[in-house]
């Protein structure tokens, strides 16, 4: 093996028998300054043997090589440059012990001097260090042209310096160049041993640095005056200069400042190579980098904020209505803690980039922290120093990216936290999401205070049944509701469509979807609370378009109406008419509410001989089945008012089996109550439900309809579905008015208390009892 030494840098030189092949362990950056097209490499070189490798890879990567030498070298020419070099090479010193010339009294002189100085040089370091007493050892018996090239390599020189020494071939010459080094050497120690700082330090150590053995006394004695001797590393002191400037324009609070400067003045004592040095190191240029004083301004313009929130968005009005709230306060009162908004609606709705333009309507800097899957709570409070690999929480290193203390940080799927054997992260973020507490957050890496109070969090979530009690008192929550078919035609026309057209570099003179289309794509393709498939059903049209205009090279407009996209795709979802012909006698159609939105909820009853079993599938939760019972106890007590053959004789000797479809997909709520009375109602009178109708509310043993939530996502998937009627509670009534007008006006809603009135509005032409009306009427006064 070979060992060049190259502007500070190490090449491997492995050693054929015709050629030299040289291997380069350095960066890209350094071969692209040595390689092919550029300055040669320094033509003489010491061919060495690899004797160990030794290397850490932490904090920073460091490797060491522990070679001996065998000879110097000639680099006659390059044979090879890509991928790695090759030379041929030519032998230059084949000097052994026996070779010393004794007749030439001017070298036997130089020899002579240089043994001096040597021993004169070693005489001044410690002698507890082994490599000291072994160099005193081997002084006498070390031939003259090892002894120079080891000298050479021990004093501080500088590099042009030493590379003259590597290019001395004859002996004579190299004795002659090394010597003034030696003899400064020993000038600047003696120096330094009678200044005035150095009466603690009678002896000098031997630290490697940079792969060479250097004499340096320990750090800060050699005065800054000293010229012609380096006992200390100038760039290092450099850093550490540079590191205690950003310090001070940091302008770090008491507490913190009085940490950083003891974490400074360790670093200072510490020596470079030293894996701890490069952990305090790393923790003070935290400190230096995180905005503990620097803050963004804020644009606090009501009217602007509330153009630019219309513009980038498309209804969410309760969401824009808190957002200017929290602006006008802002704007009234500087002093306001940043508040914890959490964004709860199904996928695609646009929460995560309503935070984004929340930023950009505040004149702030913006940053996201995905949570989903997390379940280390290091993500969140950072690893203490004490740990290999420590680093700090995800929110400390969000503030030191974006370098300001008032961001608008936003916690994206908070409701997906994971919880294993490191720790709840939903617990860590107590203290972030407290505006009483995060004033002094305590990150276990940085472990000083940190002011949060002054960032505004924003986190989002599909459903608040997975969040902690806890962490969800902390926030205020509003809810984002799935968008209606006109919101979903504004939204493709404004945005979507466009930024589709630019993505598949199209233009709306190329290609233009007409209103219908795009109504037909959201009603046949996307019944969605969001607009992500949409935006994916608007992508393939404009793929197929972009295949036509590619193959046929038109310049006219191409009109995507039906199948003239080219894309000959069967509807996903069924209109009214095929919804009427799966309904009959038995079905009934309910109304549920899922993360992703509201979402129809079919119910079938059938009977059969049997031992008077209940079946139910479809995959029900524990709930669902209780309502299931609830309802079938209630038609046994009621079937006598509607005039049904139902007995216990008959219920004996009839098994019942309740399914909802689509069985792959878990269903739970206290919502299906009504739905499942009226399916079984059908069944045993054998009358089907009106097709245009959807109803959603659970009932009690006496008939009584009580109140569910999600009624807007559950109105606007009947809305979606294009039915004409919905049952609601009549204790819901006030959660209409979240509805929008326009749904309103294509729905007509019956609120009832009772069950009766359920069956009167979902049977064509009402359902008969035997009861009379005054009697009903009495009995629901009662009730």
């Amino acid at each position: 093996m070979v060992s060049l030494r190259c502007k500070g840098q190490l090449l491997l030189i492995i050693v054929t028998a015709q050629a030299v092949v040289v291997t380069s362990r350095l960066t890209s950056s350094f071969y692209s300054k040595v390689g092919p097209g550029n300055a040669p490499l320094h033509t003489v070189g010491t061919a060495a043997v690899v004797v160990q490798v030794t290397g850490v890879g932490w904090p920073q990567p460091a490797f060491t090589l522990l070679v001996t030498g065998l000879c110097r070298f000639r680099l006659e020419k390059l044979v090879m440059e890509v991928p790695y070099l090759v030379g041929v090479v030519t032998q230059l010193d084949k000097l052994t012990v026996d070779d010393e010339d004794d007749e030439n009294q001017e070298l036997m002189g130089l020899i002579q001097s240089f043994r001096v100085e040597a021993s004169k040089l070693v005489g001044m370091l410690d002698v507890s260090n082994a490599t000291v007493v072994r160099l005193k050892r081997m002084l006498d018996t070390l031939p003259a042209h090892h002894l120079a090239d080891l000298c050479a390599s021990l004093v501080n020189a500088s590099f042009i310096e030493k590379l003259q020494v590597l290019d001395a071939v004859d002996l004579s010459e190299r004795l002659k160049r090394a010597l003034p080094l030696l003899v400064r050497q020993i000038e600047g120690l003696e120096m330094l041993h009678k200044s005035p700082n150095s009466h603690t330090e009678k002896h000098y150590t031997i630290q490697p640095r940079n792969r060479v053995m250097v004499i340096r006394p320990q750090r800060g004695v050699l005065p800054r005056s000293g010229q012609a001797l380096m006992p200390t590393d100038e760039e290092e002191e450099d850093e550490l200069q540079e590191l205690q400037n950003k310090l001070r324009a940091a302008k770090l609070p008491p507490h913190a400042s009085k940490v950083a400067v003891k974490e400074l003045q360790r670093l200072k004592k510490l020596a470079p190579m030293s894996p701890e040095s490069g952990i305090i190191r790393a923790y003070v240029e935290l400190l230096a980098e995180l905005p503990w004083s620097k803050s963004s301004p804020e644009t606090l313009d009501i009217k602007k904020a509330r153009q630019d929130l219309d513009a980038d968005h498309y209804a969410m009005d309760k969401l824009k209505r808190r957002v200017l709230e929290y602006l006008a306060v802002r704007q009234l009162k500087n002093s306001l803690r940043g508040p914890i908004l959490c964004f709860v609606g199904p996928p695609g709705v646009g929460k995560t980039s309503v935070g984004r333009s929340i930023a950009q309507t505040l004149g702030r800097e913006f940053h996201r922290i995905s949570l989903g899957g997390t379940c280390n709570q290091s993500d969140i409070r950072g690893h203490r120093r004490t740990y290999i690999g420590a680093m700090p929480g995800r929110i400390i290193q969000g503030l030191k990216t974006v370098g300001v203390n008032n961001p608008v940080m936003l916690l994206d799927e908070i409701d997906k936290l994971g919880k294993g054997i490191h720790g709840d992260p939903a617990a860590a973020l107590l203290e972030v999401l407290d505006p009483e507490q995060n004033c002094s957050f305590v990150d276990h890496y940085l472990n000083v205070p940190f002011d949060l109070s002054q960032v505004m969090f924003i986190a989002t979530a599909n459903t608040t049944k997975t969040i902690p009690p806890a962490l969800l008192d902390r926030m205020e929550l509003i809810n984002v509701e799935g968008y209606t078919q006109e919101e979903k035609l504004h939204i493709a026309s404004r945005h979507l469509l466009p930024k589709q057209l630019m993505e598949h570099g199209l233009t709306s003179h190329v290609m233009q979807l007409p209103p219908d289309s795009i109504k037909a794509l959201i009603s046949c393709y996307t019944r969605e609370a969001g607009v992500r498939t949409l935006e994916r059903k608007l992508g393939a049209l404009c793929r197929a378009v972009a295949v036509r205009v590619a193959e046929m090279n038109v310049d006219n407009t191409v009109d995507v109406t039906g199948n003239n996209s080219g894309r000959n795709e069967l509807p996903i979802f069924l209109d009214d008419a095929a919804l009427e012909d799966i309904l009959g006698p038995g079905v009934a159609v309910g109304l549920a509410w899922t993360t992703v939105g509201g979402e129809l909820l079919l119910v079938e009853a059938s009977k059969m001989e049997g031992d008077g079993e209940l079946v139910l599938t479809g995959h029900l939760g524990d709930v669902m089945k209780e309502s299931a019972k609830l309802a079938l106890n209630w038609v046994r007590t009621s079937a006598g008012q509607y005039g049904l053959p139902i007995d216990g004789e008959l219920l004996s000797h009839t098994d019942l089996h309740i399914h909802f479809p689509a069985g792959a997909v878990g269903k739970d709520g206290p919502s299906a109550g009504v739905t499942i009375a009226a399916a079984l109602i059908s069944l045993f009178s054998d009358r089907p439900i009106a097709a245009d109708v959807a109803m959603t509310g659970e009932i009690t043993l006496r008939g009584v309809v009580l109140p569910v939530g999600g009624i807007k996502d559950k109105v606007l998937a009947a809305h979606r579905a294009g039915l004409k009627r919905v049952i609601l509670p009549k204790k819901n009534e006030k959660d209409l008015y979240e509805v929008p007008e326009n749904v309103k006006k294509d729905l007509s809603f019956v609120l009832v208390s009772h069950i009766d009135e359920v069956l009167q509005a979902a049977f064509p032409g009402g359902l008969t009892t035997a009861a009379s009306p005054q009697d009903v009427g009495s009995v629901m006064s009662k009730l």
